[in-house]
C-alpha cells in the first residue's frame, strides 16, 4: 500500500496486563500483544487504552483501580517520544500531523457508579472519554450479556447515558445485554459504539451483535469494531478469512461507514492464527485493501472513528 490509512485500535487491554503481570509497555521484548514497538509495527496512530478490572469488587475497589490504572498510563504510557494523551479531537488531529501516536483512555464497566454521577465527571476531568456501561454482569446502569435477566437501562442508567452525552464521553454498548442496547440507543443523542463485537449471524456467540442492533447502530451513525477475539470469530482456529466473513455481513447491512477496528489484545489469552499481536496488522490491513479497495479500507481503518470522534470529543 503507497499511503497508510490512518489506523484507529478501539480496544486493547494494554493496561491491564502492565498492572497485573508487570509489563513494560517500552521495553522492545514485552510479552504485550501491543507494546509500543509492535504498535509501531502495525501502524496504529490512535490506541484505545481501556481500564479493566477483573472482578469481583466492590464499586468503591473499582473506583480505585481505575485511578490507579489512569495513573500507570499517564506517568508509564504518555511519554515525551512515544505515546501523547487525547481527550478532543483536535488533540488527535494534532498529534497526527507531527507524526505523533495517541492514546486515548475508555472505561471498560461503569461499576463504580452507584447513584451518583459525579465519580464520572471526575473520570472526564481525567481524560476518559469513552465508557461501556456494563462488562458481562450486570451493575446500578444495567445488565451485561452474561446475566440470566436483562433490565436495560435502568433509570440511573438512563440519567448516566444523557450525562455521557452532555460531556462528550461515548457510550460503549459492547458487553451490553440486547434490552440495553436498545435502550442506548433510543436515549441517546450521540453516536454510540461498540468498541469490540462482531456479528452474531455470522458466528452465534453472545458477545456478537444481531442484524437488528446492527442496523441499528448503523441508523444511529455510530461505529462496531471487529474483534480479533478468536471465538467472537470462528468455532475453533480463526483466520483473517473467518474476520472477513464478519466484515461482509456488516457491510451487506450497510456498514461501510458504521465500521472500525477493536482487537481486545492483551485482554485475551488464545489468539487468531494469523493475527497475534499487533505485528500482524499490516497483512490484515493489505487483506482489507485487496478485498474492499482503499478507500472502503481507510474508514474500516480509522476513518469511520475518526467522524464520531470529530462529533463528540470536542
Amino acid at each position: 500500500m503507497d499511503m497508510k490509512p490512518f489506523l484507529i485500535d478501539a480496544h486493547a487491554d494494554i493496561l491491564y496486563r502492565m498492572e497485573t503481570e508487570h509489563a513494560d509497555f517500552y521495553d522492545p521484548a514485552s510479552p504485550l500483544h501491543l507494546s509500543y514497538s509492535k504498535l509501531e509495527a502495525a501502524g496504529i496512530d490512535l490506541q484505545v487504552f481501556a481500564l479493566y478490572v477483573n472482578p469481583p469488587y466492590t464499586p468503591y475497589e473499582h473506583l480505585a483501580k481505575l485511578l490507579a490504572y489512569i495513573d500507570l498510563f499517564r506517568t508509564n504510557v504518555c511519554v515525551e517520544q512515544g505515546i501523547l494523551p487525547v481527550a478532543s479531537y483536535k488533540e488527535i488531529e494534532q498529534n497526527a500531523s507531527a507524526g505523533r501516536r495517541s492514546g486515548l483512555l475508555s472505561i471498560e464497566g461503569g461499576d463504580f457508579l452507584v447513584d451518583d454521577l459525579r465519580p464520572m465527571r471526575v473520570m472526564y476531568s481525567l481524560g476518559v472519554r469513552a465508557m461501556g456501561l456494563t462488562w458481562n454482569h450486570g451493575n446500578a446502569i444495567a445488565d451485561g450479556v452474561g446475566e440470566e435477566n436483562d433490565r436495560g437501562l435502568t433509570t440511573f442508567g438512563r440519567m448516566v447515558v444523557q450525562e455521557m452525552n452532555r460531556l462528550g464521553m461515548i457510550v460503549d454498548v459492547s458487553h451490553l445485554a440486547a434490552k440495553g442496547v436498545s435502550d442506548v440507543l433510543e436515549y441517546s443523542s450521540a453516536p454510540i459504539l461498540a468498541s469490540h463485537s462482531n456479528a452474531r449471524s455470522v458466528h452465534p456467540h453472545r458477545r456478537n451483535l444481531d442484524d437488528e442492533q446492527i442496523r441499528g447502530i448503523i441508523q444511529n451513525g455510530g461505529v462496531i469494531g471487529m474483534t480479533f477475539v478468536p471465538y467472537f470469530v470462528a468455532e475453533g482456529k480463526a483466520y483473517i478469512t473467518d474476520l472477513l466473513r464478519h466484515v461482509d455481513h456488516i457491510l451487506s447491512l450497510g456498514g461501510e461507514d458504521h465500521l472500525g477496528i477493536g482487537s481486545d489484545f492483551d485482554g485475551i489469552t488464545e489468539t487468531m492464527v494469523d493475527l497475534k499481536s499487533g505485528l500482524d496488522y499490516p497483512k490484515l490491513l493489505e487483506t482489507l485493501e485487496k478485498e474492499y479497495g482503499r478507500s472502503v479500507t481507510a474508514k474500516i481503518c480509522g476513518g469511520n472513528f475518526l467522524r464520531i470522534f470529530r462529533e463528540i470529543l470536542q
